[in-house]
C-alpha cells in the first residue's frame, strides 16, 4: 500500500542522512557558550610577628597557635585568592611565597614555632622591616587587589618620628592595603593605627580566640571578592549531530530486520 511505500523511501534516505551528519561533525561546528563570571585575584600578604611574646598564653595555646589556626581557617574561606607569609622579629624573611596553594601554610605551623626559630626572631618586634617586605613582594604582582594581614603583640622599635606616615603613604602609593591585629590584649600601637589608616584599612584588638576568628571574618566582609565578567568561550558543538547520525542509524538497523521491498 501507498502507507509502506513512504515509509520505505523514508527509511531509504537514512545512508545519505547518516553521510551528511558524518560531514558536519568533520566540519567542526562550533557555538558560543554563555559568559561566566570569574572571580579576581586578591593578593594577600600575611606579615607575622615571631617575637618570643607570641609565646604567651591565648586560649588553650600560645599566641602563635591562635594566630596561625586563624590564618589557616581564613585561608580556607577564600579559595582563589592568592596567600603568602612573610615572617619578622629583629629580621623578616619572606617564607611562603604567593600562592593559591592552601596546604602551603598548614605545612609551616611546626617550622615557624618561635621557640624553634634561629636569632634575629625571638628577641625585638620590627614591624616597619616586616611591612617593607611584605611590600616588596606585593608591587611585583601586576593583577589583582593588594592587602596586608599584620599580627603582631608588640610595639614597633623601628617606627615613629615620622617613619610610620611614609611608610603608609608609600603602601598607599603602590594600592596596598594593611589591616592589623594585634593580639593578646592591649591597644593597637599608634604607629600601627597610623598607616593602616593612612591605606584605608583597620586595626583590631582581639581578646580571646572567638574575637581573633571574628576579627577575620570582619576583614573577609570588608573585603568581599570582586567578580568580572568573561568573554563568551567558543565550544565544539557535536551533541546535537552525533544524536541525530545515531538515530539515523539505529532506525537504518531496525529497519533491516524486515521492512524492505520484497523481489516478488
Amino acid at each position: 500500500g501507498w502507507g509502506w511505500n513512504i515509509m520505505l523511501k523514508l527509511l531509504e534516505c537514512g545512508p545519505p542522512l547518516m553521510l551528511a551528519t558524518g560531514i558536519i561533525v568533520l566540519a567542526g561546528p562550533r557555538h558560543l557558550g554563555v559568559p561566566k563570571a570569574e572571580r579576581e585575584l586578591t593578593n594577600i600578604e600575611f606579615c607575622l610577628d615571631l617575637s618570643g611574646s607570641m609565646l604567651g598564653r591565648f586560649g588553650a595555646g600560645t599566641r602563635y597557635d591562635a594566630a596561625m589556626q586563624a590564618i589557616n581557617d581564613f585561608v580556607d574561606s577564600r579559595p582563589g585568592d592568592a596567600f603568602g607569609l612573610t615572617v619578622f622579629g629583629d629580621n623578616a624573611d619572606h617564607w611562603i611565597p604567593l600562592t593559591t596553594d592552601p596546604s602551603a601554610f598548614r605545612c609551616a605551623v611546626p617550622f615557624l614555632d618561635p621557640r624553634r626559630l634561629p636569632i634575629g626572631y625571638g628577641g625585638g618586634t620590627m614591624i616597619g622591616k616586616g611591612l617593607r617586605t611584605c611590600q616588596s613582594i606585593l608591587v611585583t604582582r601586576p593583577d589583582g587587589d593588594r592587602m596586608i594581614v599584620l599580627v603582631s603583640d608588640g610595639a614597633s622599635f623601628d617606627l615613629g618620628s615620622g617613619q610610620e606616615e611614609e611608610l603608609g603613604r608609600s603602601l598607599k602609593d603602590d594600592g596596598i592595603v594593611v589591616y592589623s591585629i594585634h593580639i593578646g590584649g592591649g591597644q593597637s600601637p599608634p604607629e600601627v593605627s597610623a598607616i593602616t589608616n593612612i591605606t584605608g584599612g583597620e586595626s583590631f584588638n582581639p581578646t580571646d580566640v572567638q574575637s581573633l576568628n571574628n576579627v577575620f571574618r570582619r576583614i573577609d566582609s570588608m573585603r568581599v571578592a570582586k567578580m568580572k565578567r568573561t568573554y563568551a568561550e567558543v565550544l565544539d558543538w557535536f551533541t546535537p549531530f552525533a544524536i541525530a547520525g545515531l538515530s539515523c542509524i539505529g532506525v537504518s538497523l531496525l529497519s533491516l530486520l524486515g521492512l524492505r521491498y520484497n523481489p516478488w
